[in-house]
């Protein structure tokens, strides 16, 4: 199996899993084949990892909550005439385990190992918490 990294970034403006979700429906969340994307300034050095079956890990409210596969990079210049990335993105949103983080700028290389775990469907409860129990629950270790 090929190596590959993740990428963590804050879904700035995110309330919830669901309202990031609701804002990657909007055209203007999307490519145009009509795939949710994130542009961001800088390109990744570690393209050819990230490709090779990354995903990017959402961090909304001060923890991960959730991840979405990365299916490519796409060069986007802006209206200033600089070269960004778009990180275009599966529509399917895992939720994960709660991992707390603190506030950072940009994007961060996430090793698969230092990933939370995906939640598994029989897990429903957990995914009933209310963000702030969850999130206390992660500072404290439960979770």
């Amino acid at each position: 199996m090929d190596k590959f990294i993740n990428l963590v970034k804050l879904s700035v403006g995110s309330e919830s899993v669901d309202s990031m979700s609701t804002w990657q429906a909007t055209r203007r969340a999307q490519t145009d084949d009509g795939l949710p994307r994130h542009v961001t300034r800088m390109w990744p050095k570690r393209e050819a990892e990230i490709l090779a079956g990354g995903s990017i890990y959402w961090v909304i409210k001060g923890a991960i909550q959730c991840r979405q596969k990365i299916l490519r990079l796409d060069e986007v210049i802006g209206s200033d005439g600089i070269r960004r990335c778009a990180i275009v993105l599966d529509p399917t949103v895992h939720r994960t385990a709660t991992a707390l983080r603190r506030p950072f700028q940009g994007w961060r290389y996430l090793k698969p190992e230092d990933s939370p775990a995906d939640l598994r469907d029989q897990t429903a409860s957990e995914d009933d918490l209310p963000v702030e129990l969850a999130t206390a629950l992660a500072e404290i270790g439960v979770r």
